[in-house]
């Protein structure tokens, strides 16, 4: 006699495992992501510099972590593609994790970077391996939502490594993070591979994780550019509007000293509702395209009001800061779609390096933004910066292949 076995309910799909263990692992990334930003100031102090030195020490260091960021990306996309993408998931936690821990115990500067750059190097695999992981093992119509909840719950790792650094000496907050990566590994014991990756793992024939594949092809390029463009205005807003915000608020005469971790926290409380919502418009309007096109306009909104409405109160400018969140709250639909333009062979090390690259773009944005306030005012520099990533921004989402409904199990030849 044949056993009918019942179909799985939509939510059985949203809350099973990968799902949740893909949504932990990206709240631990982006605690320990942020966490030298928020601790850079009592850390250094504390290793014995000097305000004068506290600057160009922690620029450094950010470097450091950004240039891991950029070489992880690449490390783990290719091997997401070759070994597999629970690989990744672990590879990637065990590394930044022990890199964590061991920033608690440092007393040198150069230990310092050191470790925040292999750090980088792991933090720069857990998003795009996750996304790449939960969009294969989902239904179509129910990829957006999934991938949105895996972002919107990992931001609030922004908002607990804040208030962790605000109750706990700093070493503390370094354990703590590399505590919970190695709990998380636990987690991950009985994460399942996706099924369409492992049809073609031990295919011999199929090239699988080449980097260089998505420069060689006219198409893959302009593809993969794009996915890179629509990224820029998300961290136009975090990069200069949020890490900033001081000298905006002096800009402004805001009276209150603004405090530039208060912003970055109150953006990533927005960005996490945002990225909430982008899931399930994307999924109302059956379109990614339209999705993240009302949100970047939405954003486009808010830093006009942000820089030119008048603000004249710190609650006020947090309360920007968390509308600009939730605009860029398209975070997780635009890796989602970076996962999606690609082939089973590439997907991993597109939608990896996709925001690793968009990340790095913040070296070239903070340059113009310091260049131009040699010219303009603070206010005025950041809009001429702002201009250029939502032109581009604008335009890529225009242009760009729509992924809505798109069978995933294909090849990049």
């Amino acid at each position: 006699m044949t056993t009918l076995t019942a179909p799985r309910s939509d939510a059985s799909h949203l809350f099973s495992a990968p799902v949740i263990v893909a949504a932990l692992g990206y709240f631990v990334d982006i605690y320990d992501l942020l966490l030298f930003g928020i601790v850079r100031l009592p850390s250094l102090a504390s290793l014995g510099l000097s305000d004068a030195e506290i600057s160009l020490t922690g620029a450094s260091i950010l470097n450091w972590q950004m240039t891991g960021l950029l070489l992880g990306g690449i490390l783990w996309g290719v091997l997401g593609d070759k070994k597999g993408r629970l690989s990744v998931l672990f590879g990637s936690i065990i590394t930044y994790s022990l890199a964590n821990i061991a920033c608690g115990f440092v007393q040198d500067v150069t230990v310092y970077k050191f470790f925040r750059f292999v750090a980088g190097v792991g933090l720069a695999g857990e998003l795009g391996a996750g996304i790449t992981l939960v969009s294969e093992i989902l239904p179509k119509h129910l990829r957006a939502i999934g991938t949105s909840l895996v972002a919107g719950i990992g931001l609030l790792g922004a908002v607990v490594a804040y208030f962790t650094v605000e109750f706990f000496d700093w070493r503390y907050a370094y354990f703590i993070g590399g505590g919970l990566g190695v709990s998380l590994l636990l987690l991950r014991i009985g994460v399942f591979e996706s099924g369409i990756f492992k049809d073609i793992k031990d295919r011999k024939q199929v090239e699988k994780g080449n980097f260089f594949a998505l420069f060689n092809n006219k198409d893959r390029l302009s593809r993969y550019l794009k996915c890179i463009g629509i990224g820029l205005p998300t961290w136009f807003v975090i990069g200069i509007l949020a890490t900033f915000s001081n000298e905006f608020g002096k800009a402004l005469n805001i009276a209150e000293p603004i405090k530039p971790g208060l912003s970055i926290m109150w953006c990533y409380v927005g960005l996490s509702m945002g990225d909430l919502a982008s899931g399930f418009l994307s999924h109302w309007l059956e379109s990614r395209k339209k999705a993240v096109l009302y949100l970047m306009l939405f954003t486009l909104a808010a830093s006009c009001i942000y820089l030119f409405a008048g603000i004249n109160t710190a609650s006020n400018l947090y309360i920007v800061a968390s509308l600009l969140g939730f605009g860029i709250g398209y975070w997780a639909m635009f890796v989602t779609i970076g996962a999606e333009q690609f082939g089973t062979n590439l997907r991993a090390t597109a939608a990896t390096t996709v925001p690793n690259m968009v990340r790095g773009t913040v070296v070239l944005m903070t340059t113009l933004f310091a260049n131009f306030k040699m010219s303009f005012s603070v206010i005025n520099s950041a809009a001429l910066v702002g201009v250029i990533c939502f032109a581009i921004g604008i335009y890529c989402i225009l242009t760009i292949p729509e992924t809505h409904g798109r069978d995933l199990d294909f090849l990049e030849e």
